[in-house]
């Protein structure tokens, strides 16, 4: 096999991103592909819509839901330490989720339930199916409703509370599955960042720091952009779903970025750079020694990024990805799902079986592929109100795949 990637493949990839900065739709980006030790990076257009500073390599991003399979690594620290294990109850570190009630139905009333059949696990936890998640099938039902309602989700009309605050409200909800039985995203990412913090009795965004961030020289990655750094965060923009006019979802001044939040999100909540992304998936790749450094055991590597998922628990994984494509655009759609990421389990575009990352909703995209022994990552600052940064991100995977050399 040939080294890194082709000359031609490079400029085809350089030459369809440019295509979506200078459509107007996307202000800038910056992507960047590693692989063989070659790595490869584009930072086109500027960090405003309209104009402004150029993008550079160490622009800072909002990673939305990209901060899945990051944080999930304190989790596997854990894990490799014995002090937690997969199948733990969780009720000593997480009481409020004692003596659960079930929904006999999604769009029961709230009161309508029936016991759990059991207490929730660390395993329900760190797979995401603990009974409680974002269902983009069951908006408007009442559990939804109390979801958004009481600040259990960054991007709902009540801001998200502390944790133990937080805590206190999630166990004020009925689950809407029985722990263990079903797949629901994101939830479970919050949960986790909780759990390791009372585990450890350190902040979420602290462990993180010493354990992951620190020894892999992540130094601009975190829960917020200090002032010293505030000039490399670009706003964030939501476009009109109709008229495509640009609107500014969180300022770069004065947003909700600009200072520590009180609840550190694993689930969303995490700002970074393209090299820092990538020296964590080029960690993953190398089966979790960065630089000599072992970060994670090989066996936590592999437990991350394989299909943890029976076809019962992922039924309602296919059906986000698959039933509700005209809303996310076509992302999601690899099959399987192991700790805080996807696993593609078939072949449905260029990427091959197991290759393992996961997408934002604010635009960003970052994958390892260990068949070719590729990194990816694309940021830009466009949410995913509109199709145009989904397809700007399928349009780079299109253009790395050809240009493995």
């Amino acid at each position: 096999m040939s080294r890194g990637f082709s000359g031609q493949g490079l400029r085809r990839m350089r030459d369809v991103l440019a295509r979506h900065v200078d459509s107007g739709r996307i202000p800038g980006v910056v992507a960047l592909v590693g692989r063989d030790g070659e790595t490869h990076v584009e930072a086109l257009g500027t960090m405003n819509h309209g104009g402004g500073a150029p993008m550079r390599r160490d622009t800072i991003f909002r990673m939305a839901s990209t901060s899945k399979p990051v944080t999930m690594a304190a989790a596997m620290v854990l894990l490799d330490e014995c002090r937690l294990r997969l199948d733990d109850v969780v009720l000593p570190w997480l009481p409020e989720l004692a003596d659960r009630r079930v929904l006999t139905r999604l769009d029961a009333p709230l009161d309508d339930t029936v016991p759990a059949r059991r207490p929730i696990t660390v395993r329900d936890v760190l797979t995401c199916t603990f009974g409680l998640g974002m269902d983009m099938t069951a908006l408007g039902a009442p559990i939804m409703d109390a979801v958004f309602g009481q600040g259990l989700t960054p991007d709902g009309p009540t801001p998200m509370p502390g944790p133990d605050e937080w805590m206190r409200r999630l166990g004020e909800l009925p689950l809407m599955h029985q722990p263990g039985e079903r797949w629901q995203y994101h939830i479970g990412s919050d949960l986790l960042g909780v759990l390791v913090s009372r585990v450890t009795g350190r902040s979420f965004g602290d462990f993180l720091r010493e354990r992951v961030f620190g020894p892999l020289g992540m130094e601009d990655t975190g829960f917020h952009v200090p002032a010293e750094k505030a000039g490399r965060l670009p706003d964030l923009y939501a476009p009109d779903p109709a008229s495509g006019e640009f609107h500014v979802w969180d300022a770069a001044d004065g947003g909700r970025w600009s200072s520590p939040p009180a609840f550190e999100g694993g689930g969303g909540g995490l700002v970074s750079t393209a090299g820092d992304y990538h020296a964590y998936f080029r960690m993953l790749l190398n089966g979790g020694v960065h630089e000599g450094e072992r970060i994670l055991s090989r066996p936590a590597v592999e437990l991350m990024t394989t299909d943890r998922l029976t076809p019962a628990q992922s039924a309602a994984r296919n059906a986000m990805a698959t039933e509700n494509v005209h809303l996310s655009f076509g992302q999601g759609q690899h099959g399987g799902w192991g700790l805080g990421m996807a696993v593609r389990t078939y072949r449905g575009d260029y990427a091959p079986v197991g290759q393992f990352g996961w997408d934002g909703g604010s635009g960003a995209s970052a994958y390892a592929d260990p068949v070719n022994g590729l990194t990816g990552v694309l940021l830009t600052q466009v949410g995913m109100s509109v199709p145009d940064p989904a397809r700007l991100i399928h349009d780079f995977w299109t253009t790395v795949y050809q240009a493995i050399d």
